[in-house]
């Protein structure tokens, strides 16, 4: 059976895009086009993909099946070409990275730019989720994890920061009115802001000092999912309703205006940066090879 492949990647333009119409706008094609080709495909394999209504389009289970597997699949096909493409003078074509939000605010923002100086045929593409998935099935080429998300079979290159820490802070109206703790335990008589993951994993405070480790579980008025809604927490914070957790350098710029004051510095723990990781078991596409060497020469210097 011969299958065209770009009937295989309307599948899962569409697929990924849960719509043919949003689909199309995220190829640039029509959806009348990518209908067309997902007709095409079916009468071919002789299975229905998706089930169609007015409101939503959701792949049927032999449509799921091929998902999960032609993700990965025509990822290696296009890793293939842009091992091929390397052989042009300047490296081009599409990056695209799976990384948390932390590391889009913290890490990215002094590389990104001068990456896309030196490489202009490169278009990077940033998938922002803390939800840890599968950068592979996801068809990233790469993504940035903290040393305890690494998965094995991976290769990991440092990148931003190469020590970070966990900070508490409080606005100073908050401190005045309710005490400034002198121990971690101490949390657990204050208002405390919290956040938890989208699998719904709500960690625990971690504080470290002299080799003590406080591992403390505080509640209070205010929980986050962490992403999009950690500014919700900041800002919590500062107008006094409680006592953040979150990293040092996400918060540093309010220490600096005064708008939080930071607490237990003593007890705050030190952890590795974060890396970039991708698949030692597939060819390593032109933009990614060039995104790496990037990292390792600039990596110093950032």
């Amino acid at each position: 059976m011969e299958i065209d492949l770009n009937d295989l990647n309307a599948f899962l333009m569409v697929a990924r895009a849960k719509g043919f119409r949003d689909g199309a706008r995220a190829s640039g094609g029509s959806a009348s086009g990518l209908s067309e080709a997902v007709r095409r495909l079916e009468t071919q394999l002789g299975v229905r993909l998706f089930h169609r209504t007015t409101r939503s389009v959701v792949p049927t289970e032999a449509g799921q099946r091929l998902l999960e597997r032609l993700g990965p699949a025509l990822t290696e096909v296009q890793a293939a070409l842009d091992v091929v493409d390397g052989f042009r003078s300047r490296p081009a074509g599409t990056l695209r990275i799976n990384v948390p939000v932390s590391a889009a605010r913290l890490a990215l923002p002094a590389i990104v730019p001068p990456f896309l100086a030196a490489y202009p045929e490169i278009r990077l593409e940033v998938l922002v989720d803390d939800s840890f998935v599968d950068v592979l099935a996801a068809g990233c080429d790469a993504g940035i994890r903290y040393e305890e998300r690494l998965e094995k079979d991976m290769i990991a290159v440092p990148i931003g920061p190469r020590v970070q820490r966990f900070a508490t802070a409080a606005s100073p109206a908050y401190l005045d009115r309710c005490g400034r703790p002198q121990h971690p335990r101490d949390l657990l008589g204050h208002a405390c802001l919290r956040g938890r993951f989208p699998s719904g994993a709500m960690p625990p405070w971690e504080f470290e000092r002299e080799g003590e480790v406080v591992r403390i579980d505080p509640s209070g008025p205010l929980l986050v999912q962490f992403g999009a809604a950690t500014d919700l927490a900041v800002d919590a914070a500062i107008a006094g309703s409680g006592i953040i957790y979150l990293f040092e350098d996400w918060l540093q710029p309010e220490f600096d205006n005064g708008r939080l004051e930071p607490i237990l510095e003593p007890w705050w723990q030190r952890f590795s940066g974060p890396f970039l990781y991708y698949s030692g078991r597939r060819l390593l596409p032109a933009p990614l090879r060039a995104f790496v060497d990037f990292i390792k020469s600039s990596g110093e210097h950032l």
